[in-house]
């Protein structure tokens, strides 16, 4: 063949491409089981900082497995629900097959658009007390920006929260991942599922229990990780309010009026135990 003719060069070309695209198959190929490790460690840290079972700091200084065996130690319960607030299926806490639910992407469309939702829940045990968390996602400033909040046994107090991001400005809206005190404002707030807002972030300083400061400078980034946290938490009200435990939520006890409570409170209890009080 003549090495230096068209035909050749086309047929070496074509040799070469064909190779080197089998080569990088393979590769990726071999590198997806480590890839999906990779992913499920760093989701499974989201929700344990989240919960305040450890920094994040501390977690990434782990090998996967070491954060899928503190996981699969702490969980309890894992499932997901759907609008109505119902159990739809189980996700394995099994260590060997571990599953989580990390298509929030469509979920967080098929909220704006009236669509199914299969939401996951994530109970873990601290301590001998249920501590529920669930995410959120929406978009920032450059992309989108996802995480997760922990609630309390009441399933109103905020445990701790974790958020992160594709491409906020660094030192601007990054800092809803980089700066701890963000997030440290976080903790101890409460839940308002009566409200419009049930958590939010608000410029100009907060004020009351359900909103937190926005990030100075990063004016877009907190409205659209405030818009994602309102958008889930009120995804998240049916479910809660089947399974908040009496007097959580706001919900009145036996014999005492509705007046004044939250609607829709846990385990329609205001409903059962004032039935004659109207």
């Amino acid at each position: 063949m003549n090495t230096n003719g068209n035909v050749y060069t086309i047929v070496y070309t074509t040799i070469i491409v064909v190779v080197v695209a089998a080569v990088l198959a393979l590769a990726a190929q071999g590198l997806k089981s480590r890839q999906d490790a990779n992913i499920k460690a760093e989701t499974i840290s989201q929700m344990l900082t989240a919960a305040q079972f450890a920094t994040k700091d501390e977690l990434s200084k782990m090998s996967n497995d070491a954060v899928l065996d503190i996981y699969a130690d702490k969980i309890s319960q894992a499932f997901t629900v759907n609008a109505k607030g119902e159990k739809v299926a189980d996700l394995s806490t099994e260590r060997a097959n571990l599953e989580l639910m990390d298509a929030l992407k469509g979920q967080n469309s098929a909220m704006k658009k009236g669509g199914d939702l299969t939401l996951p829940v994530y109970i873990f045990d601290k301590e001998g007390t249920p501590v529920t968390v669930v995410p959120v996602y929406g978009a920032g400033l450059w992309g989108p920006v996802w995480g997760y909040v922990a609630l309390d046994k009441d399933l109103k107090t905020v445990v701790g929260a974790y958020f992160d991001h594709e491409s906020e400005t660094p030192g601007l809206g990054a800092k809803i991942t980089d700066d701890p005190a963000f997030r440290a404002q976080f903790v101890g707030k409460k839940v308002d599922f009566a409200g419009e807002a049930p958590l939010s972030i608000v410029k100009g300083g907060a004020q009351g229990e359900s909103q937190i400061d926005a990030i100075t400078g990063a004016t877009m980034t907190s409205k659209g990780l405030s818009a994602a946290i309102v958008t889930w938490l009120k995804a998240y009200i049916p479910y809660l309010q089947k399974v908040a435990p009496e007097g959580g939520m706001d919900c009145c006890k036996e014999g005492e009026s509705c007046e004044g409570m939250d609607e829709g409170c846990g385990m329609d209890c205001c409903k059962d135990n004032n039935e004659t009080t109207n």
